[in-house]
Order: structure tokens, then C-alpha cells, then sequence
């Protein structure tokens, strides 16, 4: 054994406050490696589940399958459409049972804080939560950070809720295009709340109105949100305003910032008939006003539902589907076209150089998509 000595900086008047050793190496024999020839390794391919497998984990309430269902229903490829639609239609008449709630608001408003404090209020009430978080997508890479998950640590940890992070794939609102579909596939599971976060970009955050029940804006004190919110046209579409953040020294002017939105509602046209949308003041980080937040949107609940407002606005939602997919089908067709997708790199380059106007070009691709359609 080789001596063991002990290292420069040790003290030798207290060796006892220094147990580190430096040991000599000693050499030892190397093993022959066995190397094998003509051996081709693989990696194992995971199998796809099939439909009714799918089908059957999502209404048993499977978390595994469920995130399968809906990145089934995600996937941009062209084998997984049909199966997907397929999926959705066997899990139709199990959806809709669900309160949708959509959640804007400006980046740094507190968006996923008070998600997990509202939902883990939600689930310790007995009910089972959905979250769909969008985040936003690189314009390099397609991908998003996805960081909704880790932000909301707790209600990811909790077995009533389930988060799902999707990249926003560059649609317009800040909602990801299959947000609907994944909507569907979460209440088929038996989930009594879906939360919708978006991005928070601005004005053209209004789309989400399109896909839920409750429409809420949270806001900040001291930002000048209040002329911005009625510049960008949100706060007519928002079934409440929320003042976020309304905790400590805030607290006072979270109120005052609070009544002057209630006065600007008021001249507004309410987002729902039949529902006067008011102002309130939140504190995630207390847990002050969560309750009354819930009592409010089970009261627009029960008010829209006797009414007829709720069921008439679910069926215009469903025919807002119809002209999205509309929308998304005719782009997946014009670009996987074979003529356009020869042809439009040329253009592309000749509209770069001054050659051609867009308008040109454009209509040259339009010619050759349409000329084998007549």
C-alpha cells in the first residue's frame, strides 16, 4: 500500500481538523476490451399505442396515455392525422363537460404564480385540473423553453391536476392550433377545470376568447395597463379584470388600480350578454382572493348556463373550428403542393433581387397550386 501523506495546506499543529489524504496512484493491468464485429446496434423503438388503446387510457384517466393522446393530436405529420382524428371522434361524446377558463395578461403579470395557486386552491376542493400552458416558440429553432412546468412545481406534483407545456408553433394569439384538440382530449379524461395560459404578446392575444367559457385579464398595478388594456382591445373581451400582485406595500395601490378599472368597465359592452364584468384584487402569494375568484366564475357559470349564453357560445366556438381548420388545412395543402414547393425558391430569390413584386410571385404560385384543382 503506498503511504498516504497529507496535503500542503493541511496545519500539522491540528491534523485533526484535516482528514483529506493525497494517495500515490498505483498502475494495474488493463482489461482487454471484446469487441464484437459485424454487430449493428439499434435503438429500440418505443411502439405506438393504437386508437383504442389510447381511447381507453384517456377515459380511464391513464396521465401516460393522456400525454400520448395529445401529442398525438400535436404531431405536424401526415400518418398521425388521420389517427388522430379518429381519437378525437371516439372521445367526442365524453367532452365538454368541463369549465374552460383562459388566463392573459403581460409578461411578468404572474400568469403560471397564480395558476398554481389558483389550481391547487381547485384541487384541494376535490376537483381535477388541466393546464395547458403555452409558451412561446423560437423563431430559430420552432422549440419553447417550456419552463411552465418547473414554475409551477407544486400543482405539477399534485395527482388531481395535470400541466401540459406546448410551444405555440408560431399561431397567431399566442395559442398553439391544436389547443382545441388537446382541450377536448383533457375533458374526455374527467378533468372538471381547464386553465388555458397564454403567452401574453398583446393585441393579438384576443383569439383564446374563441375557445373558452371565461375570459380573465391579469393586470399589474402602476404599469400603465389601463390605457394599453383598452388600446389593444382585451379588456372588451375579458369576462373579469384581475390586479394581480396585491400583497405588502402593493396592497393599496392594487386597490386603487382595481376601482380604476371597474370605472373603465363600466362604459365598456359587457364580453358576455347578460354578465357585468368587474375588477377584483388578487394575492397569489398571500392566497388573498383566490376563493372569491372561483365564486365569481362558478356565479357567470351558473348565470350563462340558465340563460342559454354558455351553450350558445360553445356552439359558436364549434363553428369557429370548423373555419381554423379550414384555414390551417388550405396552408398545409398550398405548401406541400409539388409545383409550389418547386417553384417558390426561385421566386423567392427573384422578389429578393427586384425582379419580380410579391404580388408576382404570388400569383405564379397560386396558378400552379390551382391548375391540376380545376
Amino acid at each position: 500500500m503506498a503511504e498516504d501523506r497529507k496535503p500542503e495546506w493541511s496545519d500539522p499543529n491540528e491534523p485533526e481538523k484535516f482528514s483529506t489524504v493525497i494517495k500515490k496512484g498505483e498502475e494495474q493491468e488493463a482489461q482487454s476490451a471484446i469487441i464484437e464485429k459485424d454487430v449493428v446496434y439499434r435503438k429500440r423503438q418505443s411502439k405506438e399505442p393504437s386508437v383504442e388503446e389510447l381511447v381507453a387510457g384517456v377515459l380511464s384517466g391513464n396521465r401516460g396515455q393522456l400525454a400520448r393522446a395529445i401529442t398525438l393530436v400535436e404531431s405536424n405529420a401526415e400518418q398521425h392525422f388521420h389517427k388522430a382524428q379518429e381519437l378525437l371522434q371516439k372521445l367526442l361524446s365524453n367532452s365538454g363537460k368541463s369549465i374552460r377558463i383562459g388566463i392573459t395578461g403581460v409578461p411578468g403579470a404572474g400568469k403560471s404564480t397564480f395558476i398554481e395557486a389558483f389550481g391547487m386552491f381547485l384541487c384541494d376542493l376535490g376537483l381535477r385540473v388541466a393546464v395547458l400552458a403555452i409558451d412561446p416558440s423560437s423563431s430559430l429553432s420552432g422549440g419553447s423553453i417550456l419552463g411552465d412546468k418547473t414554475r409551477m412545481e407544486k400543482l405539477s406534483r399534485n395527482p388531481r391536476a395535470f400541466i401540459r407545456p406546448s410551444p405555440t408553433a408560431g399561431k397567431l394569439g399566442g395559442v398553439h392550433r391544436k389547443t382545441r384538440e388537446a382541450m377536448l382530449i383533457c375533458e374526455a379524461a374527467g378533468f372538471d377545470v381547464i386553465l388555458i395560459e397564454t403567452v401574453g404578446v398583446g393585441q393579438s392575444e384576443v383569439i383564446i376568447r374563441d375557445m373558452v367559457d371565461f375570459f380573465m385579464l391579469l393586470v399589474l398595478t402602476g404599469a400603465g395597463d389601463e390605457l394599453q388594456g383598452m388600446k389593444k382591445g382585451i379588456m372588451e373581451l375579458a369576462d373579469t379584470v384581475l390586479v394581480h400582485k396585491a400583497d405588502g406595500a402593493n396592497k393599496v395601490k392594487a386597490e386603487q388600480t382595481r376601482k380604476e378599472y371597474s370605472r373603465i368597465l363600466h362604459f365598456l359592452q359587457p364580453a358576455t350578454k347578460g354578465w357585468s364584468s368587474k375588477a377584483y384584487t388578487c394575492s397569489s402569494l398571500m392566497g388573498e382572493g383566490i376563493k372569491e375568484i372561483w365564486d365569481v366564475i362558478k356565479d357567470f357559470e351558473e348565470k350563462g348556463k340558465s340563460s342559454g349564453v354558455f351553450a350558445e357560445r360553445r356552439k359558436g366556438q364549434q363553428r369557429d373550428w370548423i373555419y381554423s381548420l379550414i384555414t390551417d388545412q388550405l396552408h398545409y395543402s398550398f405548401f406541400h403542393h409539388p409545383d409550389v414547393k418547386l417553384k417558390l425558391p426561385q421566386l423567392e430569390n427573384e422578389v429578393m433581387a427586384g425582379e419580380k413584386t410579391a404580388a408576382t410571385a404570388v400569383e405564379i404560385l397560386f396558378n400552379a397550386f390551382l391548375t391540376d384543382k380545376k
